[in-house]
C-alpha cells in the first residue's frame, strides 16, 4: 500500500472512532457530530481507494461524485448511491442552525459508514 493511501486510511479511522465514541457518549451524545464524522470517514476511505488505484480526484466532499469515480473498479458499490446522497446531505445540514440529527439518523449513518468502511478496507487488503 502506498504511504499516502495509508495516511488517508488513518485519517478515516480517526473519524470512525470519533463517530463511534460520540454515538455511545453518555449522558448526551452529539448526533450531529456522528453524521459529520461518518461522512468524513467515508470520504477519506473513498479517497484512499482512488489514490491507491491512481485515479485522480478533486478536493470535493460529495460522496456521490467520489463514488462515480470508483464504480469502474468497484461496480458493486453502486448499491450505496442513494444512501451516500443522504449521508452527504446530513453531514452538511448538521453544520447549520435549523437541523439536528436524531438518534435514528445517526444510527443509520453510522451503519452505512460501517458497511462502506468494511468494503473499502477489504478492497485495500486490510481485512
Amino acid at each position: 500500500m502506498k504511504p499516502l493511501t495509508r495516511e488517508w486510511v488513518e485519517k478515516a479511522e480517526g473519524d470512525f472512532r470519533t463517530a463511534g465514541r460520540e454515538l455511545s457518549a453518555e449522558p448526551a451524545p452529539n448526533y450531529d457530530s456522528v453524521c459529520f464524522h461518518t461522512q468524513q470517514c467515508v470520504e477519506k476511505y473513498f479517497k484512499a481507494r482512488l489514490y491507491e488505484s491512481d485515479i485522480p480526484f478533486k478536493k470535493i466532499h460529495d460522496l456521490r461524485i467520489l463514488l462515480k469515480s470508483l464504480l469502474p473498479i468497484e461496480p458493486s458499490w453502486q448499491q450505496w448511491e442513494n444512501a451516500l446522497t443522504d449521508l452527504t446531505m446530513a453531514a452538511v445540514e448538521v453544520r447549520y442552525p435549523g437541523f439536528f440529527a436524531s438518534e435514528e439518523i445517526a444510527d443509520e449513518m453510522y451503519d452505512l459508514c460501517t458497511q462502506v468502511r468494511q468494503a473499502v478496507r477489504q478492497s485495500l487488503g486490510l481485512e
